[in-house]
């Protein structure tokens, strides 16, 4: 999920930026009470399932009650969350096309999206209220509670989520362009609504005209991801057919609300207390004395401690801010060149997204309906896959390196630093054997995985001050809020997709390419590395996931292997220069210009293509593990 963290790649030369919306030097004085609200529904929630965990497993009882009280902080935590990372700069947009605009113009399209923003917003807070007013009859079975009381939250979050854009909007744009943004957008649904009884009649066309046309548009025009399907979704619905908008706040609050994505927020908090603690940078120490004296032996601790404390955090923006600070001085040192660093920095990340505990693993088996447990047990053994292709190429890479002046550190060193480094490496192991064994699932391991790092961190590598961890829950509040807001709104616009009947037409095309499974495949791994560039991965896998796995399953395909295909193709693109966001967070990060990393980074993409080639064509790899 790392990838979706938007501030960490805002520099010039990216193409993801933040949010349209930044200013914290004004921030809101009713925003800091939402923060506080949401550190605590944060705790609550890691408290709540860890009690779970002891009940069940110490004293076989289940509290029936206490998933309720989750599933309802849930969902608040997600829309304040999503409010908070409006402020603080982290939905994803697409800022590559808006750079290269004129200075004015850029000044219009601005002031355009943040209309088309507070138009999709304006739009479903009507149906939010009414979907959360229908849902007074419906009552939760443990506590008896009117379902209201978790739905309000969708609502609520609109209104909050308005309230920042608006306030922002006054302060940042020009009137005359507001003006005519507000005019712009206006008469395009003045002229939709007209015209609306003419679309009807398209049938399977308006997705292109309508759907895909309104959110590629905002998309460009640098619009956040989130609500570009949002916009899409509701365009299609409100023009061109007689569906009611609240079926979109019904989608987007199933989208949002499977108790399995509770861990997706758990393991945000994992990755903030690996940061915090220290944890990371035990196991590169570790690494770095075992493995550092021999030829490649740098690019090997780089990439061993990116599949290691990948197994810990599931945050590729964790992994890399983890690994580079503490081996790039000692590269630079030994003579490895800034861009090939970066270069393999970034495949490294990529290579270990499949690590579980995955974030991308987790939401992908809650929205295709895959097994999670399968998921991390055949992600561990890709991985590695992947991992021993940029091994290959690491080693031929530094078949000239020089290693005279580097002595093999004496292994009473190397057993301090395993001692120090013991708690952290067991972490990995311990996600992996619980999950796969079935002794805890995702979301449980998750919570005693935060509880295990937190006793660690604070025995053996310096703890965590108070204000320290109120800062953590509040920021994994937001990017969280991120993850499962492009969650849901990509739900409401794969519901819209599918009940269009192009699915039906899309599969019959796919089912009868030349080369049977083969090709889909083929066609697939071309598809998810275009749009890993285009719509950042984790929101195209979101998108295309429901339409794409029944196809698989025609064909025959395992829906475990087919999720490692589309994950790894999808990483690729992640990584792919010029547009792949990852790509520039790795520079970023590095401290290395994207102009020189570009061309050092191709041979190491190729390297993970020819690994996702091997893996789409023996199953087995993938199925051996399961």
């Amino acid at each position: 999920m790392s990838e979706l963290i938007a501030g960490t790649s805002a520099d010039a030369d990216g193409a993801f930026k933040g949010a349209v919306l930044h200013d914290t030097r004004r921030s809101p004085l009713w925003l800091k009470p939402l923060e506080a609200v949401s550190a605590l529904l944060m705790l609550n929630i890691t408290v709540l399932l860890l009690v779970g965990v002891i009940s069940r497993y110490l004293f076989n009882q289940s509290l029936v009650w206490s998933d309720e009280v989750v599933s309802i902080s849930f969902i608040w935590l997600t829309m304040l969350g999503a409010a908070i990372a409006v402020h603080r700069n982290e939905h994803l947009r697409l800022g590559l096309f808006v750079d290269l605009l004129p200075p004015r113009l850029r000044e219009f399209v601005h002031a355009f999206a943040l209309v088309a923003i507070a138009a999709v917003l304006l739009a479903l807070v009507g149906p939010a209220i009414d979907y959360a007013r229908d849902e007074w009859f419906i009552h939760t079975p443990a506590l008896d509670l009117p379902n209201t009381f978790r739905v309000s939250s969708i609502a609520f979050g609109f209104i909050a989520m308005l309230a920042l854009i608006v306030q922002y909007a006054g302060r940042s744009a020009r009137k005359l362009d507001l003006a005519l943004a507000v005019l712009l957008v206006a008469a395009v649904a003045g002229l939709c609504w007209h015209f609306s009884p003419q679309l009807m009649k398209l049938g399977t066309a308006n997705i292109g005209l309508v759907l895909i046309g309104f959110a590629a548009v905002c998309l460009v025009a640098g619009v956040p991801i989130a609500f570009c399907f949002g916009i899409g979704a509701v365009c299609y619905l409100a023009f061109t057919t007689h569906v009611p908008l609240t079926v979109v706040i019904g989608r987007m609050d199933e989208g949002m609300s499977s108790l399995v994505l509770v861990s997706v927020p758990i393991f945000v908090l994992l990755g903030c207390i690996l940061d915090a603690t220290g944890m990371g940078k035990a196991i590169v120490d570790f690494l770095g004395s075992l493995l550092g004296h021999v030829k490649a032996g740098m690019s090997y601790v780089l990439l061993g401690s990116l599949f290691i404390v990948s197994g810990i955090s599931g945050s590729k923006v964790s992994d890399m801010a983890t690994v580079a600070p503490a081996l790039f001085p000692e590269m630079k040192r030994r003579g490895h060149k800034p861009r090939e660093m970066v270069a393999l920095l970034a495949t490294g990340a990529a290579m270990a997204d499949t690590v579980p505990p995955s974030i991308v693993l987790i939401v992908l088996g809650a929205v295709a309906g895959v097994s999670i447990a399968g998921l991390f047990q055949a992600g561990f053994v890709i991985a590695m896959v992947l991992l021993a292709v940029l091994l290959v190429l690491a080693r031929w890479k530094a078949r000239h390196e020089d290693m005279s002046h580097t002595q093999r550190a004496p292994m009473q060193m190397v057993g301090r630093f395993l001692l120090i480094a013991a708690p952290a490496l067991v972490l990995p192991f311990l996600i992996r054997a619980a999950v796969g064994e079935g002794v805890a699932t995702a979301t449980e391991v998750s919570t005693v995985a935060v509880v295990y790092a937190l006793f660690v961190g604070q025995v053996m590598y310096g703890g965590i001050g108070l204000r320290k961890f109120y800062d953590m829950l509040v920021e994994t509040a937001a990017l969280s809020g991120v993850v499962l807001l492009v969650l849901g709104s990509a739900s409401a616009m794969a519901w819209s997709i599918t009940q269009s009947g192009v699915v039906q037409h899309l599969s019959g095309f796919m089912t009868t390419l030349p080369g049977g499974w083969v090709g889909f495949m083929a066609v697939t791994i071309l598809v998810f590395v275009a749009l890993g560039c285009l719509l950042e991965g984790l929101p195209a896998v979101l998108l295309l996931a429901p339409i794409m796995f029944p196809i698989a399953h025609k064909l025959g395909i395992n829906d475990v292997h087919y999720a490692m295909v589309i994950v790894c193709a999808m990483n690729i693109g992640l990584m792919m220069p010029p547009i792949g966001v990852g790509f520039y967070i790795a520079c970023r990060i590095g401290d290395a210009p994207p102009d020189e990393v570009i061309g050092a980074i191709w041979p190491y993409l190729i390297a993970l293509l020819v690994g996702v080639l091997i893996i789409a064509a023996v199953p087995g790899i993938t199925t051996l593990a399961l």
